[in-house]
């Protein structure tokens, strides 16, 4: 696979992780009235799809086949900067590799001339991923401060420049992620999804958020919904935006009619979660089986397993730590913090093993004293 270190070390011996499961067959679903499949081009997601968000230093190869495996209906690379690719970075070129058995895939790119992204589209489009998304939705200031991203939002005719020659110059179909404008005096996405679809876009996903809230405060929905119920917008609508339960992704179908949801934070440490999303979507609320503490700690060590075995164990274990300290299975031990920062620094295969498996006994063991 592209990006890996032919010299992959061998770790150390390390306690018997529990075994990963495969996620419990289901039944087959009841019949779901007026529930039709969702399609971006000729591209089929099935009937009311959660797909996983693009995400810097997060949706790398290993994490996405976890989530894709737990139920992921489509999934997205890192995002991948045109200008970098355009000059042939490589730790930029390594962000493309991809593999069939996560497919659906998306490529997400990012930038602010109209030549650096028609040419990286080219480019991305020699990797066959199934989608090229554009991003027009980062916050971050390294990113939008620089006219990219979200910085769009302020210049609109370059983005709709942008949007129309890459849907223009490559064969793949062409999607965008954006916000529902700059700022709360400038909520612009109603009459922006027109012009995109305008523009030849085959779907399009709004974080229900303005850029100059970046990740603070509650998503809002409402301007979603708005956009959907727009008769003009033929176009498939991705609503992203705090969706973190089973219960909220339900919501957003049935409340806001949107044809798709996006989960982005909430899988951190939790790939799990689109399991539990589509338990709920396909067999009603309190249906399929839930994993086990032991279960979901086998889930993560085969992460860390995966990114070590993709690339080394150094960077495979930087890859994978974020996840172990971020996940929701350990909120709740008493005086975790001590055990999180270690998890962070650890350094090799056989320490953070070593840590998650303490962390998981402490977590059984705070359960348990609740239960009583």
């Amino acid at each position: 696979m592209a990006g890996g270190d032919p010299h992959i070390h061998s770790p150390p011996k390390t306690p018997s992780p529990p075994k990963t499961p495969s996620p419990p067959k289901a039944p087959s679903p009841p019949p779901q009235k007026n529930q039709k499949n969702m399609k971006i081009a000729n591209i089929d997601l099935g009937p009311r799809p959660v797909l996983l968000a693009p995400m810097e230093d997060v949706t790398d190869i290993g994490f996405r086949l976890l989530c894709k495996r737990f139920g992921a209906s489509m999934v997205y690379t890192e995002f991948v900067s045109a200008e970098a690719l355009v000059r042939s970075v490589k730790a930029t070129e390594r962000k493309l590799a991809i593999s069939d058995e996560e497919r659906p895939v998306g490529i997400q790119i990012y930038g602010r001339s109209v030549e650096a992204m028609v040419e990286a589209a080219r480019i991305v489009e020699q990797a066959r991923p199934d989608v090229i998304d554009l991003n027009f939705g980062c916050p971050v200031k390294k990113v939008a401060a620089k006219g990219a991203g979200a910085g769009l939002l302020q210049n609109i005719p370059l983005m709709l420049d942008i949007t129309r020659e890459v849907a223009r110059a490559v064969k793949t179909p062409v999607t965008v992620k954006t916000r529902l404008g700059w700022d709360s005096q400038h909520i612009v996405i109603e009459d922006l999804a027109e012009r995109l679809q305008d523009c030849g876009i085959s779907a399009l996903t709004i974080h229900g958020r303005t850029r100059a809230q970046m990740y603070t405060g509650e998503a809002d929905w409402e301007p979603i919904a708005a956009v959907r119920r727009n008769p003009r917008i033929k176009i498939p609508i991705i609503g992203n935006g705090d969706i973190t339960s089973a219960e909220q992704a339900e919501q957003a179908f049935s409340r806001y009619g949107v044809d798709a949801v996006m989960v982005g934070r909430a899988t951190f440490g939790r790939p799990w979660v689109f399991k539990e999303m589509r338990d709920r979507l396909d067999l009603g609320p309190g249906a399929g089986t839930p994993l086990t503490t032991d279960e979901k700690v086998g889930v993560l060590l085969e992460q860390l397993r995966i990114n070590v075995e993709r690339i080394d164990e150094y960077r495979g274990i930087l890859h994978t730590r974020r996840h172990l300290a971020a996940t929701p299975l350990f909120k709740g031990i008493p005086d975790f913090r001590q055990t999180r920062i270690a998890m962070l620094r650890a350094e090799t295969v056989s320490e953070l093993t070593g840590l998650v498996l303490r962390a998981a006994a402490m977590a059984k063991a705070a359960e348990a004293a609740r239960r009583e």
